[in-house]
Parts: C-alpha cells; sequence; structure tokens
C-alpha cells in the first residue's frame, strides 16, 4: 500500500495537469481551427501506457527475476529498449494522426493538405520526445528501487504516468500551435521534422535488431500496439464531440483516463511478474483458473484479489481528492454539486473495476497461449481505460445533463 500509494498521489498531480493544461488550451487558435487535435490527445497520452509502461513491466520483471546485476548487462537493456520506444512512437504517432486525419475528414467532409503535415509532424515530435523523457525518468526509477529493496512493479508504472500526461499535452499543444502558425507562411518547418525521423527510424530499428533483449519485440510487438491505438483513438472522437457539448469534460477526462491506466498497470505489471516467478509459458499456476468471477478478482477468492482490493480504495479516495482540486485550479472555487461528485465517483469507479477485471483474465490468456504480458498486456488495458473512461465520463454527463445538474450547478 505504501509504495503505491506514494507514486499514485504524485501521479494524479500529473493528470490534474493534463486536465487543466487540456481545459487551458482547447480555445487556442489550432484546437479551435483543426479539431482532429482532439483524436490525437488520448492516443498520444495513451503512448505511455503502450510503449512506456511495456518498458517499465520488462525491466521491472528482469529486476525481479535478478538479471539486472551487471552494469553491461543493464546498459544493453537500456539502450535496446529505448531504441525500441522510439520506433514504436515513431510509428505508432504516424499511424494515429492518419487516423486523426480520416476521421476529420469523415466528420468535417473536408481536406487540407497543410493540416495533414501539421498533424504528423506534431503527433511524431510529441510522441518521441515525450517516450524519450519517460524512459530515462523510469530507468532510473527501476534501477534505484531494485538497490533499496523496493518492488519496481509497485512504482514505476505510477511515476512514469505523473509526467506522463502533462509533458504528452503540454508538448503537443505547443508543437501544434507553433506548426498552425508557421504553415501560414511556410510549409517546410513540418517537412523537415517529418523527414528527420524518418531518417533516423532505420537507425534506430539497427540498434534494436542487433540488441538480443529487444530483437524478438520488433518482430512481434506490433499488434497490440496499433490496436491499443485505434482503441484509444475512439476515445479521441468521443473526447472530440463531447468537448463542444459539456463545459469541463476535457479537464476531467485525462483524470479519469489516466488514474485507470496507472491502477491496472500496476495489476498487470504484479500479475505478469507473479507469473514468470511461478510458472512457465503455456502453464497457468496451480490453483489458477482463466476465467473466475469478478468478485473473485476484485473482492476475495484469488490472490490477486487482495492488490485489487486497495487499488479500488485508493481509486474511491484519489478521484475524490482528485476532482475537487481540479475544480478549484480550474474554475478559482469549488463548484462542484453532490450530485456530480457521486456521479463522476460511479464512473470512474465501475471504469477501474472493469480495467482490473479485465486485467486478470487478459494477462492469464496470454500466458497459457504462451505470449509474454509484459509486452502485450499492458497496451490493450490503457487503451480500453482511456475508451472506458472516456465513454462513461461522457454518459456521467449526459445524465447530469438530462436531470438539470450540470458541472458547476451545485
Amino acid at each position: 500500500m505504501m509504495q503505491v500509494a506514494v507514486p499514485f498521489f504524485i501521479a494524479g498531480c500529473g493528470t490534474i495537469g493534463a486536465g487543466i493544461v487540456l481545459g487551458h488550451v482547447r480555445n487556442w487558435e489550432v484546437f479551435l481551427n483543426v479539431s482532429a487535435i482532439f483524436v490525437l490527445v488520448p492516443s498520444l497520452s495513451g503512448l505511455k501506457g503502450n510503449l512506456d509502461m511495456c518498458l517499465a513491466s520488462r525491466l521491472s520483471t528482469q529486476a525481479n527475476l535478478g538479471n539486472m546485476t551487471s552494469t553491461k548487462e543493464i546498459l544493453s537493456m537500456v539502450v535496446g529498449n529505448v531504441s525500441l520506444v522510439q520506433v514504436q512512437a515513431i510509428v505508432a504517432a504516424t499511424v494515429v494522426a492518419i487516423f486523426a486525419i480520416v476521421i476529420n475528414i469523415i466528420t468535417d467532409k473536408t481536406f487540407n493538405g497543410d493540416y495533414v503535415l501539421l498533424l504528423i509532424s506534431s503527433a511524431v515530435f510529441t510522441a518521441t520526445t515525450t517516450c524519450f523523457i519517460l524512459d530515462f525518468v523510469l530507468v532510473m526509477v527501476i534501477i534505484g528501487s531494485h538497490r533499496f529493496k523496493v518492488n519496481p512493479d509497485n512504482v514505476a508504472t505510477p511515476l512514469a504516468a505523473s509526467i506522463g500526461d502533462i509533458v504528452s499535452n503540454s508538448v503537443l499543444a505547443v508543437t501544434a500551435q507553433y506548426m498552425y502558425e508557421q504553415i501560414q507562411t511556410s510549409l517546410w518547418q513540418p517537412i523537415v521534422i517529418i523527414c528527420v525521423y524518418c531518417s533516423l527510424l532505420p537507425v534506430w530499428v539497427f540498434i534494436v535488431y542487433r540488441n538480443k533483449h529487444t530483437k524478438p519485440v520488433l518482430t512481434t510487438g506490433w499488434t497490440p500496439v496499433i490496436s491499443a491505438l485505434f482503441i484509444s483513438g475512439i476515445g479521441g472522437i468521443v473526447l472530440d464531440q463531447a468537448v463542444d457539448r459539456f463545459t469541463g469534460y476535457e479537464v476531467f477526462q485525462p483524470i479519469v483516463n489516466g488514474i485507470g491506466g496507472n491502477l491496472v498497470c500496476v495489476q498487470s505489471s504484479r500479475l505478469a511478474t507473479h507469473l514468470h516467478q511461478t510458472a512457465i509459458p503455456g502453464v497457468l499456476p496451480e490453483g489458477s483458473r482463466l476465467l473466475e468471477w469478478p468478485w473473485k478478482t476484485l473482492f476475495v477468492g484469488t490472490a490477486a484479489a487482495k492488490v485489487a482490493r486497495m487499488l479500488l480504495v485508493l481509486a474511491v479516495f484519489g478521484q475524490i481528492i482528485f476532482m475537487i482540486v481540479a475544480d478549484w485550479l480550474y474554475m478559482g472555487y469549488v463548484s462542484i454539486g453532490f450530485a456530480f461528485g457521486i456521479t463522476y465517483l460511479i464512473c470512474s469507479l465501475l471504469q477501474v473495476m472493469v480495467l482490473l477485471y479485465m486485467a486478470y483474465v487478459l494477462i492469464h490468456l496470454m500466458w497459457k497461449r504462451k505470449k509474454d504480458p509484459d509486452n502485450a498486456a499492458i497496451p490493450y488495458l490503457t487503451a480500453l481505460g482511456d475508451l472506458l473512461g472516456s465513454v462513461f465520463l461522457g454518459l456521467a454527463f449526459v445524465t447530469l445533463a438530462a436531470l438539470g445538474n450540470d458541472y458547476g450547478v451545485a
């Protein structure tokens, strides 16, 4: 509880910051004129789950298995994993930018070639920069945790998330606004950025391919990453539609999504490490079943339920605190009424419960099929968290509006 609680509340500060940033930049010129930017927000924020948290889970497992004792071996793991994340970030950001462009063409029935360059260059720069910063934070946290006998599974992913959301949203907003201003007179800057990253891609691929720790992931780890991006992208469509209809939605959406993702990543990382320590791929540990009743995985009945109970308690108390603080920072005073508070808590708690149950089933299913959950589970779970959080929060706002209790109305 102590190991998880401290980084969890630090991470909460990051998600609050991300929501406040999004609440203020939504009126910037680029966000008003290029609505596809909102589709990018959940996907690029989710990259910390798709990429960086997978890195954290892989390195945490290696630390718990006792494979991080040699300086040479640690350096090899770090260089390989950081290079791998850069490859995945460039490709994933390009894919999600194209997805946002297609959605924008379908919804607005217009096409602007300048905006295509803006979206791709902003997405790639944001993804690679954010991932590069987070990777080094993660590496230091995991090595430090291992040295001080703290389980890195408990602290690495929440600490990564503590700066991931706010850095991602801030870098995206500033970069997109800058590119928007530049393309009014010239297109050379976004073109140069795209060309630079296209030139760097083969270099990163070469480094990863020559590294024994990451070579297998280079060829097999793409399906969960790309699939998760499209799932997060659907959440981005919900965000794009909701920000125009509901005041304050963009402030609370990163908090709901971020907290749910943070908590399920702790459970996911712990479950993956436990399987690596107690079983061989393809065979579940004695007493474990692929499908369990939800209450046995969330409350009592399995070893995973102990951690799930703690995470649910953290979710309730954390969301109460984060909701009030975010409201106060955004509005300048506490405007939340009883109806909004209860509805918000129900939607966020329901999201976390679904995610924790899905984590148990998905990780055991992957293990049964001889797939390493460290590489494949977290992208699906964080993307599902983005989608469920966006949808459940949207339903909460719709319900409150129908009852005449909009955000900020006591």
